[in-house]
């Protein structure tokens, strides 16, 4: 794995010296230099020697993207499933509705291969999609304390359509390009730390304590399920390190193995059951137990589920806008650091930190927001995991496709593809981190008025669990600095009109509480 073990291998695949990556230059296109024949009719359409790809490394991406963040399926049923409603039945709307656990499973899947495909095909770039985490816990909130299930995800749905004629307008592509390369640098490195924290969390290294997080259990790495992370992690660091081909993905599957047979033979058990934590020793969500049964029927009665206006009905139209407001600045602008962060880990990013083509791209990323309302399984958005399939090798939308299929493949297959414990899977995201987090070096460090928005845009992701949050940290300040230096000139004018947005979003609680 030569070529992916840090961004500035991996732009040396794709024709570029390493300082163009780490900085975000342009990845060589046909025109630039000699062009590339295509071996075939897919070669051809996906780009795949054009981007200095083959197709054994998309299909290799596919796969280490799909291992990175099939853990979806088994957490959005437990977020959506897990606030106490109004008569403290968890999972309970407002009229007392508690979504079935196993549809809720079926559909995400579903959603997220038909939307992942899709964004192979028409988008083109290895990015994949599936529902939002952070989304889907403000989808939750607002259901248990003032909207039923079809009215919330009707609100999700109207969301959606209203970002896709955004799109459709070249309005989300200008805001797109209006963020200074300053912050798009600086949101690929704090997304970077933020999937390392995602990872850390998910194996239970860190956890919530007094009077912030602790480190394991009790200040130690204690139980089994640590040890096999801490195994994982070293064995995909020492195979990235030696630059082995699709080393993410051996990691990974190394791992779950190792999983399965310590799970055999301590029979450890979950971590938490019934939303409450039972064994602090136990694995974080799935059991690494083989599994009975290989095949289940998937339940999809859920399609559909949603009321389009019948949480106007409930919450007066006012009320339900600053719910439509909050979602679409989440799903919004995660998409913005995601793309950036995972094109720059593949060198796709042009010299300004642009994404070229981006257009298809924003549209089906719309698309999937309205489709995971409509599937009654919250936004669905492109997936920052999608940089561990890159890491592995993955260029074109072909690492899409794999990925999607895959999806669609776990609906009939759950219980084999459940197999693979988030401790497996979790050091691929910390070595991902680790990778994403080198363009630090890239960043203007002489000039304070860019370094503190730069700074406040890397250190609110992590620390908030939010890329919104840092983002608009970020624009804020970059905003207001650039301006008190008399660097105005320097703003974009979308960028006021953006600054001015997020301090609405940053006000949205007292905001809520007027109306």
């Amino acid at each position: 794995m030569a070529e992916k073990s840090s961004p500035s291998r991996a732009n040396t695949t794709d024709g570029g010296t390493p300082a163009d990556v780490a900085a975000g230059a342009r990845t060589p296109r046909r025109s630039e230099g000699p062009r590339v024949k295509p071996r075939n009719g897919l070669d051809r359409y996906f780009e795949i020697s054009a981007r200095r790809s083959t197709t054994a490394r998309e299909l290799r991406g596919g796969l280490t993207t799909f291992f990175t963040m099939v853990y979806i399926v088994l957490l959005n049923p437990i977020i959506l499933t897990s606030i106490p409603g109004p008569d403290g039945i968890p999972g309970a709307d407002v009229t007392g509705t508690v979504l079935p656990f196993a549809s809720i499973a079926a559909v995400t899947a579903l959603i997220a291969g038909i939307m992942t495909i899709l964004m192979g095909v028409v988008g083109r770039y290895p990015f994949a999609v599936a529902t939002g985490l952070g989304i889907n816990a403000i989808v939750a909130v607002f259901a248990a304390t003032q909207l039923s299930w079809p009215e919330v995800m009707g609100l999700v749905v109207l969301e959606g359509l209203l970002i896709t004629l955004l799109v459709l307008t070249g309005f989300r592509k200008a805001v797109f390009e209006a963020i200074p390369p300053q912050l798009k640098t600086a949101i690929a490195v704090g997304i970077g730390l933020f999937l390392t924290i995602i990872g850390l969390v998910d194996a239970g290294v860190i956890r919530p304590g007094n009077p912030l997080i602790s480190f394991g259990v009790g200040g130690q790495l204690a139980g089994w399920p640590m040890l096999v992370f801490v195994v994982g992690l070293l064995l995909m660091s020492v195979l990235v390190v030696r630059r082995v081909r699709g080393g993410l993905l051996i990691g990974i599957v190394v791992t779950t193995v190792l999983a399965i047979i310590v799970e055999a033979v301590a029979d450890i058990g979950p971590r938490i059951v019934d939303g409450e934590e039972v064994n602090p020793r136990g694995w974080a969500l799935q059991v690494p137990a083989l599994p009975e049964d290989v095949v289940s029927a998937p339940d999809l009665s859920l399609l559909g589920n949603f009321s389009l206006f019948g949480g106007f009905e409930r919450i007066g139209v006012i009320a339900a806008l600053l719910v439509i407001f909050s979602i679409m600045i989440a799903d919004f602008f995660d998409t913005v650091g995601t793309v950036t962060a995972v094109g720059a880990e593949g060198g796709l990013l042009d010299e300004n930190r642009n994404l070229p083509k981006s257009q298809p791209v924003l549209l089906v990323d719309s698309l999937a927001a309205a489709a995971g309302g409509a599937g009654s399984v919250s936004s669905n958005t492109t997936y920052i995991e999608s940089a561990s399939g890159v890491a592995d090798g993955a260029r074109t939308g072909l690492a899409s496709v794999v990925t999607g299929v895959l999806f669609l493949v776990t609906m009939f297959l759950s219980p084999l593809v459940l197999v693979v414990p988030s401790e497996a899977a979790a050091p691929a995201l910390v070595i991902v981190g680790a990778l994403m987090i080198s363009q630090i070096r890239y960043l203007e460090w002489d000039d304070m008025s860019l370094v503190i928005p730069a700074f406040l845009a890397i250190a609110l992701m992590p620390f908030t669990f939010s890329i919104t949050n840092g983002i608009g940290a970020g624009v804020v300040s970059y905003v207001l600095l650039r301006t008190v230096v008399g660097r105005r000139r320097d703003v974009h004018p979308l960028m006021w009109g953006i600054a001015a947005v997020f301090v609405v979003y940053f006000a949205l609680d007292p905001l809520q509480q007027l109306f």
